[in-house]
């Protein structure tokens, strides 16, 4: 396998290093980063480049790159830099946790970061540039399009769409064969019984502060 350059210098790069050289056992060769956003010469003990730059500081030809970014503009940014450096020449590589739970016959895309204690069956399909945060659970026949997140221990039941660009927040719940239109965002702890249309939020109201404190409560 080629050596690594990893798109990014945040909490998520930070992540990705640590499971693409201590599982995936790849060799992390530096970072780049967009040029307005170069703060030294490295990260993690590795050499950064301007994005503008990389690819002279980082054969193609040599190289594969992983984009570790997060959900921001509702996947917009991260799509882009996939898009920007497959254009470079880079081929995207994809990490799917040994502690994930999948079968035979799974397809996935391209930058994909699968962490672990993921339950995928049989029949489900993972787009290109696919987050899957840990402890989630994607059904039979699911089908997750390209540049969705997916926090953490979310049930996506079996035969649902998730369509390009969503969100999901940790804890949601969606029912069997409903679809989550274009651009969603699904928040923590919502329950989506039915099909959500582009564009379209699902929130689920934020637990109130009692007014009784802990002290004053019986039998706990």
């Amino acid at each position: 396998m080629k050596p690594l350059v990893i798109f990014g210098a945040g909490e998520i790069a930070e992540v990705a290093h640590f499971y693409l050289t201590h599982d995936a056992r790849r060799e992390v060769a530096g970072f780049t980063v967009d040029d307005d956003y170069v703060k030294g010469d490295t990260f993690l003990g590795r050499p950064v480049a301007p994005f503008s730059l990389v690819a002279e500081r980082f054969s193609p030809s040599e190289h594969d790159l992983f984009v570790a970014l997060s959900y921001s503009q509702l996947n917009k940014l991260r799509a882009a830099r996939c898009a920007e450096a497959k254009a470079k020449g880079y081929r995207l590589a994809s990490y799917v946790s040994s502690k994930a739970t999948a079968w035979p016959g799974l397809v996935t895309g391209d930058n994909c970061f699968i962490l672990e204690d993921n339950t995928i069956q049989p029949f489900a399909s993972i787009g290109d540039n696919v987050t899957l945060w840990s402890g989630n659970h994607i059904g039979h026949h699911a089908q997750i399009k390209e540049n969705c997140f997916i926090s953490s221990h979310v049930v996506i039941s079996g035969g649902v769409i998730v369509k390009r660009n969503s969100f999901l927040g940790v804890n949601a719940t969606i029912r069997d064969h409903v679809t989550i239109g274009e651009y969603s965002v699904i928040g923590a702890g919502a329950l989506v019984t039915a099909d959500v249309p582009d564009c379209g939020v699902v929130a689920q109201a934020a637990g109130q502060l009692s007014k009784v404190p802990s002290t004053r409560l019986r039998k706990i």
